[in-house]
């Protein structure tokens, strides 16, 4: 590792404890790169506004930032070990190119912001993405429960048969969550979207900052006031972050659960798209729900995640070491819910179902609800037509599942599924972006 940017004079680096105390922190500042690179510009343009840089040194600094920014993306800038952290690296590569004037950007800001904000400009960006995901799952669900509306299929309590119900019932039953996820990712990232730049170590700086300038130019709503707060806030955001799309990948593990057992012979209610299946390296006869199984456990990651920052966040006011260990969990948390979320629209759409199957597997004694509430709306008490129902059960009468079904009229339910009302909602989301 290169000179640490903080090293004073006599004091001996230990290697050891240097690669300890990094640990992890090159890796994951390759995320956070870019943004750190956009908010040491604004913070360059900032000083010039309070006139402790001059036009020709705030310039000559954002000209060399683009240019830093332009060899990383091209490959040609390699965040290595030789960098304590993404954060000494701009500055070492400011130094480098530009001499003194390189030094002065530091001014009036801590690493401590400099990680806060660069955390919020990424969390900001991985929301929107991820956001963008979850609105097509959402669509690619309702556009299903359209195509399938009245489509009779069992309906389960306790993976019990329970009563008649429908392909469209099933699909809406993902578009409407997959719209509540959206709305928490939304506003997770109103929550979150606040400039904390400029609050230096936690305590503020003898200069007047251009702080909401800065906070503008870097698209925040506002700015964190106290700088305190600000601090405090590290792990805080990122764990609701992570709760958000927890919820997210909470929908797509009921979606993978109920994939993996309807495909099972013992169901044969759907086939999933052959590229969404392995073999087996032993079995010819077989082919496995890998897919689906793997995404029913990544909401498992997240999970752990935010265990992780919960254990960390027992903390007193102040920054501490402690927090710098955040970082991992949350990237985890993005890269895993980024990643299979894109998936989950084709998955949607290619896996079909039988029909046939569905329908047989409706028998007579799932029309006793049904019969039950006729009953009551003669003039039977319920409970009472409840028990008539129960004493004369018969499994092997006809079924007519279409009939159940279209008279399954209350909002929501069968025969009124009210895909207008939830396409209009995720409309809304939508423009809310």
């Amino acid at each position: 590792m290169s000179q640490v940017i903080w090293q004073k004079q006599g004091i001996e680096i230990d290697e050891s404890i240097m690669r300890f105390l990094a640990g992890e922190d090159i890796t994951l500042d390759r995320e956070l790169f870019v943004h750190d690179i956009r908010a040491s510009k604004a913070h360059a343009r900032g000083l010039q506004t309070i006139g402790v840089l001059n036009e020709t040194e705030s310039n000559s600094i954002c000209t060399t930032l683009d240019a830093l920014a332009d060899e990383w993306n091209a490959g040609a800038f390699i965040l290595d070990e030789q960098y304590e952290d993404g954060h000494s690296a701009i500055e070492s590569y400011l130094i480098k190119t530009l001499g003194e004037t390189g030094k002065k950007v530091h001014l009036g800001r801590s690493r401590n912001d400099q990680v806060l904000v660069s955390l919020r400009l990424y969390m900001r960006s991985q929301l929107d993405t991820i956001a963008n995901h979850v609105e097509h799952c959402a669509r690619a669900a309702l556009q299903q429960a359209h195509t399938y509306a009245m489509v009779p299929m069992p309906g389960y309590t306790h993976l019990q048969r329970a009563v008649p119900s429908t392909l469209g019932l099933w699909y809406a039953s993902f578009a409407e969550s997959f719209t509540d996820s959206l709305e928490l990712i939304q506003h997770t990232r109103s929550w979150i979207n606040a400039s904390p730049l400029g609050t230096a170590a936690g305590y503020g700086v003898n200069l007047p900052l251009a702080r909401e300038q800065v906070a503008k130019e870097l698209d925040f709503d506002r700015m964190v006031i106290n700088p305190m707060a600000a601090q405090a806030s590290r792990g805080k955001h990122e764990h609701q972050v992570i709760a958000a799309l927890w919820q997210a990948m909470q929908d797509v593990r009921r979606l993978a659960w109920d994939l993996s057992l309807f495909s099972t012979q013992e169901f044969a209610f759907v086939t999933m798209p052959a590229k969404a299946t392995t073999g087996s390296s032993i079995m010819p006869n077989k082919r496995n729900p890998d897919l689906v199984e793997l995404l029913r456990a990544s909401a498992a990651v997240l999970a752990g995640c935010m265990n992780e920052l919960q254990q960390v966040l027992s903390l007193p006011s102040g920054y501490h070491r402690d927090l710098q260990i955040t970082k991992g969990p949350l990237i985890r948390a993005i890269r895993t819910s980024r990643d299979a979320l894109a998936l989950v629209p084709m998955l949607i759409l290619e896996t079909t179902f039988d029909e046939d199957r569905l329908r047989s597997s409706i028998d007579a004694s799932m029309l006793a609800t049904d019969q039950a509430v006729e009953l009551a709306v003669s003039g039977v008490p319920f409970r009472d037509a409840y028990q008539q129902i129960a004493d004369s059960l018969k499994g092997d009468a006809p079924v007519d599942a279409d009939k159940s079904v279209v008279e399954r009229t209350s909002p929501g339910a069968c025969a009124d599924l009210m895909l207008q009302a939830l396409a209009d909602r995720l409309d809304a989301c939508s423009s809310a972006d």
